[in-house]
């Protein structure tokens, strides 16, 4: 077998997040990112068995700059011509960024050091179409959040070595839901200039729980409501709650960004 390591980007609105439903990936009622491109991979190799495993499983509507994965193939072919041949057969909202040889002991998500996500809002009085499927609408008479600074530092909150329990969706895979969060802010986000009031939440961490940054994301929204205090979120952090601080935010503001990893 031959082992190839490569960065994909997606836009996830139109997939049911990464991981295939189907071992028929042909046959899959609902689109994901991973059957997508199985599907490519088994036609570049005359259908004969391969597999791409990721360092992320991503949830249904959240997008990728730097998600990284193994793929595993039955044939010898370059990184170069399988890069091409990858993104001349997928779907315009799918993208290999880099595709280099690897081995069979690289594992995207042992290997994985930590992860850096963004989660994209824009406040503004009306939502704005070109970043529509991309980002959250907050509504706001201006084009800042509202409560800035409380924002940020609630942000402080998260950093550090946490139980994030009352953070998190159950997933009983998980021997321990405590993780290490190495940087949380708000920063302006100025790459879009047709769209004003565009912000993100930066976070990196060790690893996350299922739907982890979208509940903290989703109390930073209700602190900025006023329907919660920093104080209830400190509670949050020190106790094993079962009742939610708050819904957790949408998916589609949800971006992996970068992971960082070793082989």
């Amino acid at each position: 077998m031959y082992y190839f390591r490569v960065t994909l980007a997606y836009k996830g609105t139109h997939y049911f997040g990464w991981q295939a439903q189907s071992l028929d990936t042909f046959r899959e009622e609902r689109p994901t990112v991973e059957g997508t491109i199985l599907n490519v991979l088994k036609k570049i190799v005359n259908y004969q068995p391969c597999t791409i495993s990721a360092a992320s499983r991503t949830d249904g509507g959240v997008h990728a700059q730097g998600q990284q994965a193994r793929i595993t193939l039955p044939i010898a072919i370059s990184p170069e011509h399988l890069l091409l041949g990858l993104n001349s057969l997928l779907p315009a909202d799918i993208r290999v960024l880099k595709c280099t040889l690897s081995t069979k002991d690289y594992q995207p998500n042992r290997n994985s050091v930590s992860k850096e996500y963004h989660y994209y809002f824009v406040a503004s009085p009306v939502d704005n179409v070109v970043t529509s499927d991309i980002a959250l609408h907050v509504p706001s008479n201006s084009h800042e959040p509202d409560n800035l600074e409380l924002l940020r530092a609630a942000c402080q909150l998260f950093v550090g070595r946490h139980d994030f329990y009352s953070f998190s969706s159950r997933d009983k895979s998980v021997v321990t839901s405590v993780r290490e969060v190495l940087y949380c802010d708000i920063h302006h986000a100025n790459f879009m200039p047709m769209v004003d009031g565009m912000y993100y939440l930066k976070i990196v961490g060790d690893g996350f729980l299922k739907y982890m940054v979208r509940y903290l994301m989703g109390a930073l929204l209700h602190l900025a409501r006023g329907r919660i205090t920093l104080d209830d979120i400190s509670l949050y952090l020190q106790q094993h709650q079962e009742h939610k601080l708050s819904p957790r935010a949408k998916a589609k503001g949800l971006h992996l960004i970068h992971i960082e990893g070793s082989e």
